[in-house]
């Protein structure tokens, strides 16, 4: 199907799509669009520089966008490129079949909505599907850039004028009725002298002037004044008048310029109230979007004033500063969503630490409670005052801080228990090994630390049970060692006593001390003494005889004596090995 569009119309299509990606695209500033007619289809070519990367399928979304606020009367085929400038062939393109909506403005271009989408990646709304395919046909591709070949740079377009001629026509009435003629002859405008058009005349010629050289929103309200007052003169013209068509033409002439002056004067209104509003801060992310969305209502009429314009000279002064303005907003939002999105992601980590923290059951499970609350905390901290989350940030903080703390503080008496318990077995198993060797002293100590390492262990801490479980036969093993060193001791002592019990200038007797009880052996040499003095008891050593005797009785009750303190039975036996004196337990 044949599509009929003005080239003015696919300059004001490319400059409209162009400004678009200005606003919806941060690096859309090095970014040209060209527009033109391909056998029965329209084409869009978008160029950038090749050190910029973009997002090929959000540039053909901003495209679609502006396409679809367009109104067509009929169907349309529409493709769009993407290439890089110097480069002949495009890397990107997608297909839009466009359906009928409704008329755009007065011109000839019409605006589109999308019906159908090919194949490759895709996306859809509710009226429309994007198809975007990374890869084209070298051969198609040659035949189809060739349009855009003769399509002039926007940045190089003149201002240019389109004066569409008014009809002039005439109607003579010739209207004779008795007593009345005279009334239709005589209403301004019919056969006298029409000032009321000369003045509007004068108007028209001049407003243009006056609209190029203002500067302000004052000057255009008093233009806009003037076309008001010389269209209103007008309307005393009455319709038999032979001026009343060139009238009813000055008077739509008049209003289309007093419109486009208002359709400025309110975006220069909006643009001073964006103005006010960002001499203060803005403590929310709605407010920040609110002056995004006031300074994207200033842009917009002014970048639909075409450069044939008598309004361009004023605009693109205008236009300048209020994108910089729009452009500062946006990095405002920009940021601003960035603290959110930590904000957000903070509380969400706090309830995923809440969870954990509630089924923690080990050392491990409460250090990753401690290392996600403290993520959390960090987190927030990051939110600087400036950032509109600032303030919740900080009641999170006074809430989560406590958390932390306690995490903390679990997981460092989880790893005291851990330590603990381990530290006890380990004690334990060293008790053992002096245990088997007899090292009853060193024993003892060994057991009496690995019990009371595991009496250290809290009640609140996930190792208690099982440190419990060590305390009895600790203390059973404990109580073992000291009894055994007891009867070491006991023993020691015996062997001493016995000792110094056994020698008395001579070797007296020997013996031997063992859990079963004490062995005393007289010696040989002190039997033969105790046999002579039995002997002979009234030899010359009579006196001996008696003192061997006593001796020997003595002697018994040392041993006895010996015996009771170690709670051991007594045996007494001369060189021969015959008893002489037992004691048992008890006796």
């Amino acid at each position: 199907m044949k599509v009929a569009v003005q080239q003015e119309d696919l300059q004001l299509l490319a400059k409209t799509l162009q400004e678009q990606l200005l606003v919806e695209v941060s690096t859309a500033e090095v970014f040209e669009v060209k527009c033109a007619v391909n056998k029965d289809g329209l084409m869009i070519l978008t160029q950038h520089a090749s050190d910029v990367i973009v997002d090929a399928q959000l540039i053909f979304a901003v495209i679609e966008e502006v396409l679809q606020s367009l109104a067509p009367h009929k169907k349309q085929r529409v493709q769009c490129f993407l290439r890089v400038f110097g480069e002949q062939l495009p890397y990107a393109k997608c297909f839009l079949a466009l359906k009928q909506t409704e008329r755009w403005g007065d011109g000839g271009m019409e605006g589109w909505g999308v019906e159908e989408a090919g194949e490759a990646i895709s996306y859809s709304s509710s009226s429309s599907a994007l198809t975007y395919s990374p890869s084209i046909d070298e051969a198609e591709e040659e035949e189809l850039f060739d349009p855009f070949a003769d399509v002039p740079n926007l940045s190089a377009l003149k201002p240019g004028f389109q004066v569409k001629p008014i009809l002039l026509g005439a109607a003579l009435l010739g209207i004779v009725v008795l007593g009345g003629g005279a009334y239709f002859l005589t209403r301004p405008c019919v056969m006298s002298e029409c000032k009321e058009i000369q003045n509007a005349e004068e108007v028209k010629t001049k407003s243009p002037q006056l609209m190029r050289h203002a500067k302000s929103e004052k000057e255009l309200l008093a233009i806009q004044q003037q076309l008001a007052t010389a269209s209103t003169a007008l309307n005393i013209i009455p319709s038999w008048s032979p001026r009343y068509q060139v009238s009813k033409e000055l008077k739509a002439s008049l209003s289309g310029r007093s419109e486009k002056i208002s359709q400025v004067v309110m975006a220069l209104q909006t643009a001073s109230l964006a103005t006010q509003k960002v001499q203060t801060p803005a403590y929310s992310l709605e407010e920040l979007q609110a002056r995004q969305h006031l300074w994207r209502q200033a842009i917009a009429p002014l970048e639909a004033i075409s450069s044939s314009s008598e309004l361009y000279g004023l605009v693109q002064g205008k236009l300048l500063n209020y994108r910089v303005h729009l452009h500062a907003v946006n990095q405002q939002i920009f940021t601003e969503e960035k603290w959110l999105k930590k904000l957000t992601a903070a509380k969400a980590v706090a309830v995923a630490a809440e969870k954990r923290q509630a089924t923690a059951k080990s050392l491990n499970d409460w250090q990753k409670v401690q290392s996600t609350w403290l993520v959390v905390v960090n987190t927030l901290n990051t939110i600087p005052r400036t950032s509109a989350g600032y303030q919740e940030a900080q009641k999170l903080l006074i809430d989560y801080k406590p958390k932390l703390a306690v995490a903390r503080d679990r997981a460092t008496k989880e790893r005291f228990a851990v330590k603990s318990y381990q530290q006890a077995l380990s004690t334990a198993n060293q008790a053992k090994v002096y245990q088997q060797q007899n090292q009853w002293q060193a024993a003892a100590t060994y057991w009496d630390q690995a019990l009371q390492t595991a009496k250290q262990i809290s009640e609140d801490s996930l190792y208690y049970t099982q440190a419990q479980s060590l305390i009895e036969p600790y203390s059973a093993a404990l109580k073992q060692a000291q009894e055994k060193v007891q009867v070491v001791s006991s023993l020691q002592q015996t062997r001493t006593d016995l000792d110094k019990t056994c020698i008395n200038g001579i070797r007296i007797c020997t013996f031997s001390v063992d859990n079963a009880g004490i062995i005393v052996r007289l010696t040989a040499e002190y039997d033969q003494i105790r046999q002579n003095n039995l002997a002979n008891p009234y030899s010359e050593n009579s006196d001996t005889a008696v003192d061997v005797t006593n001796h020997l009785q003595i002697l018994r009750e040392a041993l006895a004596v010996i015996s009771d303190n170690a709670n051991v039975s007594l045996f007494l036996y001369d060189s021969q090995g015959q008893v002489i004196y037992t004691r048992t337990l008890g006796g």
